[in-house]
């Protein structure tokens, strides 16, 4: 018997190299309820690195893209593509070769709001037959010096990457665990815990704000004050999963 798709939500990407486009398909999606986060990428290459780090359900991906298309990022992902992928483009010819690919629907631009629907409730067909994931630990163990941490995974402030570990910060306390980032990443619940940089991974709960300081750069504030530094590709995403 197959697996429900869990009750936490679907994460969904957006990829065309037109803004318009995309905030488009970002404002169809931000009426559903179980759209819980959009994320948006501006060229094949972002898509490849955001797909990669915070492994989406749902992919919204436009074909004709300069220097990385719609293909392209197919085809670069490989096991990492999301589960359902849906195609937008304004021409009609690539149609076969998608379905060839696996894509699971075709969305040929302009499209009213009953074609968008219909794509995607045969997404969220699809995501309900998906294994479910892995339930998020209560607890990481952590050993060190002949010592036995139990660390509760609510209580985590902030992680951050350090070599071949993980740095688990609780707290004015911080524990060093050896595990890697993507692995650590793949077992927390997004409801809970979002990237924010390449190497730094943030309890949503904590964040009481997020600051541009004037010199082009943003910082995710913590309710304990401290700051982190925000990586442009993971603004949109950590403020779609605020709200």
């Amino acid at each position: 018997m197959t697996e429900a798709k869990p009750t936490e939500g679907i994460r969904a990407v957006v990829v065309d190299d037109e803004a318009l486009a995309r905030s488009s398909i970002a404002s169809l999606l931000k009426r559903d309820p179980e759209i819980v986060s959009i994320a948006e990428c501006s060229s094949g290459q972002e898509a490849l690195e955001h797909v990669r780090q915070a492994r989406p359900d749902l992919l919204y991906l436009d074909v004709q893209m300069p220097e990385c298309d719609g293909f392209d990022v197919l085809e670069l992902l490989g096991r990492d593509v999301p589960p359902a992928v849906i195609f937008v483009t304004a021409y009609d010819e690539y149609a076969l070769r998608a379905f060839e690919a696996g894509v699971l629907d075709y969305l040929l631009k302009p499209f009213d709001d009953n074609r968008f629907n219909v794509a995607l409730a045969r997404a969220k067909e699809r995501l309900a037959r998906v294994p479910q994931r892995p339930q998020e630990p209560e607890r990481l163990i952590v050993k060190n010096a002949g010592q036995v941490w139990f660390i509760r995974v609510q209580e985590i402030d902030w992680i951050e990457a350090a070599d071949y570990y993980v740095c688990l910060h609780v707290g004015s306390k911080s524990h060093l665990l050896r595990r890697s980032m993507a692995d650590l990443e793949e077992s927390l619940a997004p409801k809970t815990f979002c990237r924010i940089h390449r190497s730094t991974i943030v309890n949503l709960s904590r964040v009481s704000g997020i600051e541009f300081d004037g010199a082009g750069e943003y910082e995710v504030i913590l309710a304990s004050g401290t700051r982190l530094k925000l990586s442009r590709r993971y603004r949109k995403e950590l403020e779609a999963r605020l709200t």
